[in-house]
């Protein structure tokens, strides 16, 4: 038996609805009797999948649909009552389909009778107001004015000059003509839509028709006619188009473009080369298009069956909406099939889900303008009132478009377009009844006008003339149409949802229309005499005129008709010829009305899109959708932040209830906010995070991905501090916004923002992977990376480096594009010429030239034929060029420095196997390399210059080898240095290179260039699976044939103790990328071991090396920290440690820090390796470890030498100026002159840690000090206002903590009292979100946030000169004069990639290590991959700008930064996190 089954709404129906709305569907059994037990209902929609619908669209027509109908599913129905009902939120705009159905007991399914329901959901911006001024930029230059523009006497010299072949056209208006009119057209009338007729070229000679040519006879669908371009040498046509849009968008306004695709004019760039997309008759010939028995000769027909044109037509869409169109009005929309526009619509709403297409269907039947209405994509329509006058005409349109725009799309009521008559040309009163008819009887403000309407303009628009606009004239309907349109915006009757029911019988000259607020609480009364040559009556039932409240207020600002009583049931009313009233009770709305509503809807529709990106339809319970506009009113972040914590379970019975709950979670918020400030720096997105844009003016932005996905657009809302629109995240638990994918990478966000000042930001976004991303280790490599900085930019400042390291201070640092030189420090060996200890470096070696002679064809070895490259150690390069013939050969080079000496081999090999390139090289062709090498003989910062006596120093000192191959330079018997070969020739011919480009130093301010000599060159064979060596060796003696016979296999295994920490993740490319870096740093001091601070030029300083061997802990070296504690304990005096160290000389001990770091490298040392590390002896007077941690606290409670004291009263360290690691001088740029933060969270540590070794002290119990220093920090440190740490209790010498004074710049020190655990909870989260929201860039943190400061921070220079803005220090590129420029910059803005893991492990402690905090910090530290890749390969430069883009600067080669890195990223993969919850 089939069981008839009921739906509701009705199969076959269609309802229009907005973003933000519920649907509800129903399924029940036609005879009123339930369905039978374990019977099941669903409903199969594709609803919330409107990314799956655009996507079977767009691949369907390029051919690359794998699967049909995957938008679809079925979503089960509840039963009460014996009914089926299932509430949806409609969370996306588009065109949907839904279906109820049955399944019985044995699982048959049982549908309705009936197609679909359809579903259009529109926009939420298209609720109310949709008031539209269309404008034919034309009219608005010279006949602006006129009333007439008929002149048979120009008209006829004209002629004249037309029959002479001459093309005449007069001055048009132009764009920005129309720009200037726009405070009348937004502002004084009121529109909220400039709708502009087409504006692409016209024909002037060929095919034209007319003095002027029709604009829709485009010649170019993409482009803009020259004649509405203002000519100036600084803009072009699209820029004017531009200042129109934004300014149209600056009022609040929109912009809509004729955009006219069925048709061009003859002779169009589509024509001429797309000939074939264009329809022919049988004749052979181009048909022109025609309608109601008029064919227009100027125009020929497009033959949309061609779909190959599609991919043109929405491509010129798009182009369109990205210079800031949004909508589309859509000439004779029905001569274009259906499907195309499906296409054409999928792809604009997959970038700007905002576009409205306004169907121009005039002339095509109804079933075609509702299938493009609904299927095809579009969303409103012309409608047909224009043309029905007489009462049964207009009573009948409207009640079909009254019913059609709540099912199909919005019908919007022109009151005159430019194909027909002026309204004018009948009179005031005809042209102010029918405008006003057209409003008052409009749905969601649907209303319309032409240009000149307002000011009575009588003279036809005609499209390929100039007519005029009457412009300015005394009598006008200016005020008329100004209260339509904003009672249109502001009255609830006007809005989405408002109850319209004709009143008049279907043949009266009285047209009455109720109105009914869709709250219920306001009602109006339309009446409209459509006769305006007589007076009109008409009677209503008396009951109706109560329910409506008895309006006598006429909210057109005229006096209310009093109706008389014609029955006891019935009133009368009486109009005089063409009046039109709006009857109301009250002149204020009761229900929320004008831009109240406005905004609370725009609210509550962002977030119901924000919710389904997480949620699907059914699971976004019912709701009061004023209340989840408060919600974003106030907290919009927070709002985006509960989402991850939903209870979804909760969230379908009651959703306020669900957010409110996961509101109050104390967990990690995953919203990255972008504010203004922010577009001076690379905005980083951790994955599963939501980018929030937060502005103070309303905005709209563009994320383009540069992925080769589409840019996507979003628009503001209002909140209480401003304006907020946001981009979601991808993954699992997120659909992705159109435009995010779940890949990761760089972003360009563009903001056009609605003000005079500053009306366009453009910034750069990274979302990050949740793992770093490194290139393929081996020689599949860091190429592409080399490649893409060289393209990026043209400065040599972006080219890679390679750096090889021999253990003692030594190093090779050359570029990746092999003989390319970019800074003095660049060489081919900077040797340590210490026996021991590790000193300034000194240069001998400047670069190495390679040539390749290949049967005959000389090429470089460069950059440009370089297929791999791997950093190494040893850094290793792969050839390929060319050999003549399309054939090639393979050169690959092996480059390393040997350990523990002053030698760097080159190793050149030819491969068997043919090249990765061209074809293999024919055995007998012979290949060779010329190797020059250019040296030089001086300190590392120094500068070589060519002179008569530089000549000849160079020319004596070099000699040739023998025996060997090769040359000898030797200037002294303490230094020389020798380069030989294994095989091949030398040959002893010198020269020079001068003005070798320094572009790294000429950024600095220093000398731009040098020169190197070059005694000779050799000549080198390789035939194919042979290799020769060359050496550049300044040891005493030179390396055993052995050791250069293997010469990578040595290093390559060193770096594997790094590896074989406990619990090292295996296959962990970063941490072992990390580890490698680390191994060049640690060099040896005697018979012990120290860390160089960073490549080219730092040696080893007592706070750098004993914050790198936190790191070296991490990577399982306890035998080296254990030597590095012993050395430095046995420097200790007074409790003081060197600051640096200068081969023997220690004497700089101008440092507050170093001994406390001491401290907090003990505990931690002793934490791995047991408390016994407490005794180990570090001086032959048998002091212990943990002695010279007692002298170090007595000596700071007594004071230093150097001036480092204890505040007694408050328990602080004091310190001098310059003495923490923010120690710029001359000029002092970051003094830092009183009670520093991170000195206290040291010292704190430390205190700490004496109290539980219950070390013995003379004076106060040390916990008790630790105590009174832990409640003085609390007490004087905590900045509410800012919610952070001061960075520094500002005092001079003598003065007590509790009268400094607290600086409240923000810095990265404070971030160390959290990765410490002196701050946690609140205080520490907020903390975190103050670096996150000013300091984090990629890879590194900010020294100094850009903001203003108290007290200022003046900073002169050597000239006494004030260098800045003392109140706004931040400096955020370090370039050019050190003293000037760099010095002020390096702590006061510039970002330091040392503090940066430390920030990382700060967001990890201060949410307790959760889940979230955990991956957001890793996605942040794995932020330092793209460091790694770009500068010095495989190495973390010192610091970077703090402005974007981030260029790396300083010491290419940062131990701390290296270190650090590693030992974090240690921490965040370990897996018993869980214990360092608390440190």
């Amino acid at each position: 038996m089939t069981t008839k089954l009921i739906m509701v709404p009705a199969t076959g129906e269609r309802l229009l609805r907005f973003v933000g709305d519920r649907a509800r569907f129903a399924l029940r059994a036609g005879g009123g009797e339930p369905l039978g037990e374990n019977w099941r209902a669903f409903l199969r929609t594709d609803l919330g999948h409107a990314q799956a619908l655009r996507r079977e669209i767009i691949q369907a027509h390029a051919g690359t649909l794998r699967l049909a109908g995957a938008a679809w599913r079925d979503i089960p129905m509840s039963c009460e009552d014996g009914e089926w009902s299932l509430a949806l939120a409609l969370t996306e705009a588009g065109y949907f389909a839904a279906k109820a159905y049955a399944v019985d007991p044995l699982g048959r399914q049982h549908w309705p009778e009936g197609p679909n329901v359809g579903l259009s959901i529109h926009p939420n911006a298209g609720r109310a107001g949709n008031t539209i001024y269309c404008a034919f930029v034309r009219l608005f230059g010279e006949t602006k004015t006129a009333v007439a523009t008929q002149n048979e006497r120009l008209d006829a010299q004209l002629a004249r000059l037309d029959k002479l072949g001459y093309a005449v056209i007069p001055a048009s208006g132009k764009l920005r003509d129309l720009m200037r009119e726009l405070p009348h057209i937004f502002d004084t009338l009121g529109c909220r839509i400039l709708h502009l007729l087409p504006i692409n070229p016209t024909p002037t000679t060929y095919a034209r028709f007319g003095r002027y040519g029709s604009p829709y006879a485009c010649q170019d669908l993409t482009a803009i006619d020259p004649a509405l371009v203002e000519f100036d040498r600084r803009t072009t046509g699209i820029d004017q188009f531009r200042e129109l849009a934004c300014a149209v968008h600056l009022k609040g306004g929109r912009v809509f473009l004729d955009l006219v695709i069925n048709h061009t004019g003859w002779g169009s760039t589509l024509q001429e080369n797309h000939p074939d997309w264009f329809l022919r008759g049988p004749n052979g010939l181009f048909v022109s298009p025609g309608a109601w028995g008029t064919t227009w000769e100027d125009l020929v027909e497009l033959d949309h069956r061609n779909p190959s044109s599609w991919d043109y037509l929405a491509e010129a869409f798009l182009t369109w909406c990205r210079r800031g169109v949004d909508g589309f009005r859509c000439d004779a929309g029905y001569k274009v099939p259906a499907p195309a526009w499906q296409y054409i619509t999928a792809c604009v709403r997959r970038e700007s889900p905002e576009t409205i297409f306004l169907l121009e269907g005039l002339g095509g039947a109804w079933e075609a303008t509702e299938d493009l209405l609904t299927e095809g994509g579009m969303q409103w329509a012309y409608s047909e009132l224009f043309q029905n006058f007489s009462g049964v005409q207009t009573a009948g349109y409207l009640d079909h478009s009254l019913r059609q725009s709540a099912r199909a799309g919005l019908l919007v009521h022109y009151s005159e377009t430019h194909d027909n008559e002026r309204l004018a040309k009948r009179g005031r009163a005809w042209s102010l009844m029918r405008n006003q008819l057209c409003a008052l009887a409009s749905v969601s403000g649907g209303y319309g006008f032409t240009c000149g309407v307002e000011w009575l303009a009588s003279e036809k628009i005609l499209v390929h003339e100039s007519r005029g606009l009457a412009w300015g004239g005394s009598n006008n309907l200016v005020p008329e149409l100004a209260r339509l349109n904003r009672l249109l915006a502001e009255h609830p009757c006007f809005f989405d949802g408002a109850t319209l029911t004709r009143l008049s019988p279907l043949d009266s000259m009285v047209y009455a229309l109720r109105r009914d607020s869709a709250e219920g609480k306001d009602h109006t009364l339309v009446l409209v005499n459509l006769d305006i040559a007589s007076p009109q009556s008409i009677a209503l039932e008396k009951s109706i005129y109560h329910e409506l409240g008895s309006p006598k207020l006429d909210l057109l600002g005229r006096a209310a008709p009093a109706p008389r009583k014609q029955s006891d049931h019935q009133i009368v009313f009486h109009l005089a010829p063409g009046a039109c009233y709006c009857l109301a009770a009250s002149v204020t709305p009761l229900g929320l009305a004008g831009d109240e509503y406005h905004r609370s809807r725009a609210q509550a529709a962002w977030a119901i899109q924000a919710l389904g990106e997480v949620l699907a339809p059914e699971e976004i319970g019912p709701h009061d959708w004023r209340a989840l506009a408060k919600m974003v009113e106030t907290e919009a972040g927070q709002f985006l932040a509960a989402l991850a914590r939903l209870d979804r379970s909760l969230a379908r019975r009651d959703l306020l209830a669900a957010l409110d709950a996961a509101g109050k979670q104390e967990s990690f918020s995953q919203v990255v906010t972008w504010r203004l400030l922010d577009r001076r720096r690379i905005t980083l997105v951790p994955p599963q995070h939501w980018l929030l844009l937060h502005d103070t003016v309303r905005f709209r932005a563009t994320l383009d991905r540069h992925d080769g996905s589409p840019p996507h657009h979003v628009e503001s809302v209002p909140v209480c501090d401003g304006h907020i629109a946001c981009y979601a995240p991808a993954g699992p638990e997120f659909k992705g916004s159109p435009g995010m994918t779940a890949s990761f990478g760089d972003a360009g966000l563009t903001l056009e923002r609605y003000t005079e000042a500053t009306p366009q930001v453009q910034a750069q976004v990274r979302f990050l992977a949740p793992d770093p991303v490194l290139p393929e280790s081996g020689m599949a490599s860091w190429l592409a990376e080399a490649l893409r900085i060289r393209q990026a930019s043209d400065l040599e400042l972006n080219s890679p480096l390679a750096l090889l390291t021999n253990g003692r201070g030594g190093m090779a640092r050359l570029g990746v594009d092999l003989g390319s030189v970019k800074s003095k420090y660049d060489c081919l060996l900077g040797a340590n010429l210490h026996p021991a200890l590790p000193i300034d470096r000194h240069v001998l070696a400047k670069r190495v030239r390679v040539w390749v002679n290949a049967n005959g064809f000389i090429s470089p070895l460069n950059l440009e034929n370089l297929v791999s490259f791997a950093a190494g150690p040893p850094a290793e390069w792969q050839f390929a060029a060319t050999a003549g013939d399309g054939h090639a050969v393979e050169i690959r080079l092996v480059m390393d420095m040997l350990a523990g000496r002053n030698t760097t081999v080159l190793h050149f090999s030819r491969p068997l196997q043919p090249p990765p390139v061209g074809k293999d090289l024919p055995p007998e062709c012979e290949v060779r390399l010329t190797v020059r090498l250019d040296i030089e003989d001086r300190s590392f910062h120094a500068e070589t210059k060519r002179s008569p006596g530089a000549d000849d120093y160079f020319r004596r000192h070099c000699h040739v080898l023998r025996p060997g191959i090769g040359f000898a330079f030797t200037p002294a018997p303490e230094r020389h240095l020798r380069v030989f070969s294994t095989a091949g020739l030398y040959n002893h011919e010198a020269e020079w290179s001068e003005n070798i480009p320094h572009p790294l130093e000429q950024s600095r301010g220093q000398i731009g260039s040098g020169d190197a000599y070059s005694p000779g060159w050799f000549d080198l064979p390789l035939s194919k699976g042979a290799g020769v060596t060359v050496v550049v060796c300044a040891d005493p003696t030179d390396p055993e044939p052995e050791l250069l016979a293997e010469v990578a296999a040595p290093r390559r295994g060193q770096s594997q103790p790094l590896l074989r920490a406990p619990n090292w993740p295996e296959q962990d490319r970063f941490g072992s990328c990390l580890a490698e870096a680390v191994r060049a740093f640690v060099v040896r001091r005697g018979s012990s071991k120290t860390i160089v601070a960073g490549y080219p030029w730092f040696l080893d300083w007592g706070r750098d090396t004993l914050i790198c061997a936190r790191g070296l802990l991490a990577a399982g070296l306890t035998e080296e920290v254990r030597q590095l504690l012993i050395t430095f304990g046995r420097l200790e005096e007074q409790g003081t440690l060197p600051n640096v160290l200068q081969g023997e000389n220690t004497s700089n001990r101008e440092t507050s820090d170093a001994p406390l770091w001491y401290g907090v490298l003990c505990e931690e040392a002793a934490a791995v390796c047991g408390l016994d590390l407490y005794e180990v002896v570090v001086d032959a007077k048998g002091q212990t470890i943990a002695g010279v941690l007692c002298d170090i606290a007595l000596g700071y409670r007594r004071g230093t030498p150097e001036g480092v004291r204890m505040d007694e009263k408050s328990g602080l360290i004091w310190s001098p100026k310059h003495f923490t690691w923010m120690d710029t001088n001359y000029p002092a740029a970051t003094p830092r002159e009183g009670y520093p933060v991170e000195i206290q969270v040291l010292w704190i540590r430390l205190l700490r840690q004496l109290a539980r070794l219950r070390a013995q002290s003379s004076d106060e119990n040390w916990d008790d000090l630790r105590q009174r220093a832990q409640a003085s920090f609390d007490r004087f440190f905590w900045l509410e206002d800012r919610g952070c740490l001061a960075d520094l209790l500002i005092a001079p010498q003598g003065v007590p903590a509790a009268d400094a004074v607290a600086d409240n710049t923000l810095r990265s020190n404070g971030l160390f009292a959290v990765t410490f655990g002196l701050v946690n909870g609140v205080r520490a989260r907020r903390c975190v979100e103050a670096a996150l929201k000013y300091l984090v860039v990629p890879g590194a943190l900010r020294s100094l946030a850009p903001l203003p400061v108290s007290p200022p921070l003046p900073v002169f220079g050597p000239d006494g000169r004030l260098l800045h803005n003392p109140s706004e220090p931040y400096w955020g590129r370090y370039e050019g004069d050190e003293d000037t420029r760099r010095k002020p910059a390096y702590h006061n803005g510039t970002a330091w990639t040392w503090t940066f893991p430390s920030f990382c492990e700060a967001l990890a402690r201060a949410w307790d290590f959760s889940a979230p905090a955990l991956a957001a910090a890793r996605a942040y530290l794995g932020s330092m991959d793209r460091l790694l890749a770009e500068g010095c390969v495989g190495q973390l430069p010192e610091i970077v700008d703090g402005d974007a883009p981030h260029q790396q600067r300083g010491c290419d080669a940062q131990a701390w930064a290296a270190t650090e890195a590693l030992r974090v990223w240690r921490l965040l993969n370990k897996p018993d996190l869980a214990s360092h919850a608390q440190p």
